[in-house]
């Protein structure tokens, strides 16, 4: 295990034993390096790695918000390490529609348990309404589709499942993209998945979780089906 690696183990066991709580400032660089016994570097290093996890936030100084306060920031690490793995291409587009399924039927069953927020149902039908336009190129629409189905998954109050798929959003648009693109008739098919997208809406609107995680496997399974991306 290299030494920032240590730390960062160190550090760890510092946070789950509640030694510094969400908004606690760690040690300075030059403390916490005495304290765990390492090299300044090493501890720097282990700051950088831990505030683009969003683990931490640091600030340059000496004020009372200087150096790395511990906040809690799930969708910053989580969605950035998923876009990496995304982007070395080595995903098969059948693992992120199966994943997709999992994620997203699950949050919106928990969407329809919990959401009486109808601001918040809003914000989804204005994606629905703005993916309606006929005039509407396909690259604005897909824009609008990623929204909804995030914004979507925004309503179960699970902030990884959020961070994952906020992660996995360019994965998902180039599957979707691919598949557009491979459609005969985009117009009807657009129709088709706005239909889709209100049906999903209406479903959490009256709390019918079941209903919802039903509708929601239907239409990313019937889209890659559609497309012939399976086949690929």
């Amino acid at each position: 295990m290299r030494t920032h690696e240590r730390v960062l183990a160190q550090i760890e066991t510092g946070l789950t034993a509640g030694k510094w709580p969400i908004g606690e400032r760690l040690p300075a660089e030059r403390a916490l390096a005495e304290e765990l016994g390492v090299s300044r570097p090493s501890v720097r290093e282990a700051i950088r790695i831990l505030e683009a996890m969003g683990i931490v936030r640091t600030a340059v100084g000496s004020g009372p918000s200087a150096g790395a306060t511990v906040i809690d920031r799930p969708a910053a690490g989580l969605g950035a390490a998923v876009r990496l793995h995304v982007a070395s291409g080595t995903l098969p587009v059948s693992d992120v529609v199966r994943t997709r399924v999992l994620l997203e039927t699950g949050a919106v069953r928990d969407a329809a348990e919990r959401t009486s927020d109808d601001a918040a149902l809003d914000r989804v039908r204005e994606h629905v309404e703005a993916m309606a336009d006929p005039d509407l190129d396909v690259a604005a629409f897909l824009e609008h589709d990623q929204d909804f189905h995030i914004e979507l998954a925004r309503l179960s109050g699970n902030q990884l499942v959020e961070a994952i798929l906020s992660g996995m959003r360019a994965a998902v648009a180039s599957y979707v993209t691919a598949g557009a693109e491979a459609v005969e008739e985009w117009p009807r098919t657009a129709a088709r998945l706005c239909a889709e997208h209100r049906a999903i809406v209406d479903a959490v609107a009256r709390h019918d979780g079941a209903g919802a995680a039903r509708l929601v496997r239907e239409h990313i399974e019937g889209f890659y089906r559609e497309t012939g991306l399976g086949e690929r």
